[in-house]
């Protein structure tokens, strides 16, 4: 017999990852009771932000009363079949009679007309997806601006939700930008040192064997400053300034968003 009905799995998110073997860590528990509409999880390798989101699948595709898409998109079509393996393995290990309908290495379609699709980074590969009630965004700081400004549409008629999950990787790209200045978001990190899957002992290891800048971002969360790089990111902001006239108005109209602040805006 289950130890958990579907009732109680619709209910509690959270119970998804305990009845598929696992024992979620508190900060689990918590995001997949609250389902945000926006989450951002910064957290280290190996805490467990895959199977959160692979919860987080299960729990619109298979569980929610209403059916609907699960988009999951990766930088890599290895990293989109693993992160849709997760997901499987979560459902198989329910050992409820749910079978999808239709299976594939990148997708899923399940009985009540529910979706799981999986894809990489690629613009060609999302065009076509509307309705998506849940999109997943996975190590997301590898992933190009361009692509991401591209998916977030999808959420517009549906009023879906969005998780976008990374470790950091340098003071760059949309995932950087979002975790310092964006809004209504529900911002989630989680170092190393707060998973008990990972030893001390594997940390000091890692402390003695990585850069430093390395080993804070891998495993503390830290938004490192590229090596190498001549300039730091505090320096470059701080050389910005929206009180300069730009040098060629007429010009400067035809500049993007990220490049016109270098030259000043227009009054």
């Amino acid at each position: 017999m289950n130890r958990f009905s579907e009732l109680a799995l619709a209910m509690d998110p959270a119970l998804v990852i305990e009845q598929a073997g696992m024992m979620p860590d508190p900060w689990q528990r918590d995001v997949l009771r609250q389902r945000p509409k926006q989450l951002l999880l910064n957290c280290s390798r190996q805490s467990g932000k895959s199977t959160t989101v692979g919860a987080m699948a299960l729990d619109e595709a298979v569980f929610a009363p209403d059916p609907g898409l699960v988009l999951i998109l990766s930088p890599s079509l290895r990293q989109s079949r693993e992160a849709f393996r997760v997901i499987m393995h979560m459902l198989r290990n329910l050992e409820m009679d749910i079978e999808p309908e239709a299976e594939s290495s990148l997708s899923a379609e399940f009985a009540s007309g529910s979706r799981i699709v999986a894809l990489p980074g690629k613009e060609e590969s999302i065009r076509g997806f509307s309705k998506v009630k849940l999109l997943i965004v996975d190590e997301a700081a590898r992933v190009a601006d361009d692509l991401y400004r591209s998916v977030r549409p999808m959420l517009a008629v549906s009023g879906g939700r969005i998780a976008v999950l990374s470790t950091p990787f340098g003071k760059r790209g949309f995932f950087f930008k979002e975790w310092t200045e964006g809004e209504n978001w529900n911002r989630v990190r989680i170092t190393a040192e707060q998973c008990p899957r990972i030893a001390p002992e594997f940390l000091a290891q890692e402390r003695s064997s990585l850069p430093l800048s390395w080993y804070r971002q891998e495993y503390f969360c830290e938004f490192a400053e590229a090596e190498g790089s001549a300039f730091s990111y505090d320096d470059i902001m701080r050389a910005l300034s929206d009180e300069v006239r730009p040098l060629f108005p007429a010009e400067s109209d035809a500049l993007s968003d990220d490049v016109a602040p270098i030259f000043g805006s227009v009054p």
